[in-house]
């Protein structure tokens, strides 16, 4: 076997493997011969056709055969002899004449990443703890979330509920396909688009209002995009709503078997306190890839980009196949997901080079922590431990976080910290 390796660009290469006739000759005679036996042919017994005879019929498709299973295992050889670690799949050519047969791959290799600034970087560390207010907050949404309504006399206001039927036109056209009828719409719920809630404040059952909006420039429709737009809605009814008391019977619903408040709102403090310490753990991590990003330059092979696009696309393409849509409604294009690719893919070179050089291992009693702490949240702790040591497998993704874990230990080591000081609200809603 020759080999011969080009460069054709930074991480491009062309690597031409040559291998003489014989050997492709060498590992057709057996399947040929093989044939001899198996093959059925009109106007022979079985086992009795001539190997002349099946060369000609099988042996174009046995050769194929042949070349492919050499192309695959000379390929793999002849990236080992030449220390070559291709970034994706190869091209190949493929090239034939009476004495021998050589393709060409073309693929892309992996870059050398350096770490040599990894060591210089500032990060701001925020900190925050669970006060009582942010419990009674908390009380509050688990309220609304069990909240029911009420008709009101009064004008609609935030929070209210309002049934509505309401038309859309824009440039002459309906965009609603007529009237959509009995539309519940909660006032600063978001479900409209931004303006349309707030013209449904004061309004009362039985008025017609019409006003004018304009639709975001980014709205998915884009027929309707940045376009100017004239509603008239129909008020049906208004509902404000009702919470429910913070009584034994709430209260148990939620967990808490002995109903009392004390023990609620410890209960709901220690979740709170959980949440918001994987919250700023995610939060330093994610300051540290950003400044880690700043810091390193790696050329990227376009093969990884092009594979990191289409995993961003992925849960579109999910989305727009569940909803019987077609995927070129919704305006996707390379560009919009291109840079978070090359971040995504340059950020995983990065963090695989420093697992390599600094050679750092899954710690195995971390990974027992962390089995740990997940299984807290469960009702029978220990079922979850024993279910997660039962089969390896499911270990995977806790190993992976561990590691995930080590490499931003490693990295705040050699980071500047400074802190900043926080509320939960902050942290949990608006970071």
């Amino acid at each position: 076997m020759e080999i011969s390796v080009e460069q054709t660009s930074e991480l491009g290469r062309k690597m031409t493997v040559t291998l003489p006739e014989s050997a492709v000759l060498e590992k057709m005679a057996p399947r040929l011969q093989e044939l001899t036996r198996t093959a059925r042919v009109d106007g022979f017994r079985r086992g009795k056709v001539p190997l002349s005879i099946i060369k000609k019929m099988f042996g174009a498709k046995v050769r194929d055969e042949v070349i492919s299973d050499l192309i695959q295992s000379s390929y793999f050889d002849a990236l080992k002899e030449k220390e070559l670690n291709p970034a994706g799949y190869p091209h190949i050519d493929i090239t034939e004449n009476d004495s021998q047969f050589s393709y060409a791959a073309g693929f892309e290799i992996y870059p050398t990443v350096s770490l040599d600034n990894v060591d210089h970087f500032t990060i701001t560390k925020q900190e925050a703890s669970v006060e009582e207010s942010d419990v009674d907050s908390m009380i509050v949404k688990l309220q609304e979330q069990r909240k029911t309504w009420k008709p009101v006399k009064r004008g609609a206001k935030k929070h209210d509920l309002v049934t509505i039927s309401f038309s859309g036109v824009s440039e002459g056209e309906n965009f609603t396909n007529g009237t959509a009828e009995d539309q519940d719409v909660e006032i600063g719920a978001g479900q409209m688009i931004p303006g349309f809630e707030d013209q449904l404040k004061g309004v009362k059952p039985d008025e017609t209002k019409i006003f004018t909006i304009t639709f975001p420039s980014d709205y998915p429709h884009e027929k309707l995009a940045g376009k100017l737009a004239e509603f008239t809605v129909d008020v049906t009814d208004v509902q404000g709503p009702v919470l429910p008391d913070v009584d034994a019977d709430f209260i148990k619903s939620y967990g808490t078997e002995d109903g009392t408040t004390e023990s609620f709102r410890h209960d709901i403090k220690e979740n709170m306190a959980r949440e918001l310490k994987a919250k700023l753990a995610s939060n330093v991590r994610q300051s540290l890839l950003n400044a880690l990003y700043d810091k390193v330059s790696v050329t990227l092979p376009t093969s990884l980009v092009d594979a990191e696009i289409e995993e961003l696309l992925k849960p579109y393409r999910d989305l727009a196949k569940k909803n019987n849509m077609d995927i070129n409604m919704l305006n996707l294009s390379r560009e919009q997901f291109e840079e978070q690719a090359k971040k995504r893919v340059t950020l995983n070179l990065v963090v695989g080079e420093i697992i390599h050089q600094h050679q750092l291992v899954v710690d195995d009693a971390k990974v027992r922590a962390r089995v740990e702490e997940m299984a807290q949240s469960y009702d029978n702790p220990e079922q979850v431990i024993e279910w997660y040591y039962k089969d390896e497998n499911r270990l995977t993704d806790v190993k992976q976080a561990v590691m995930d874990q080590q490499v931003v230990d490693w990295l705040l080591a050699k980071a500047t910290v400074s802190t900043e000081q926080v509320d939960f609200d902050t942290i949990m809603n608006h970071a």
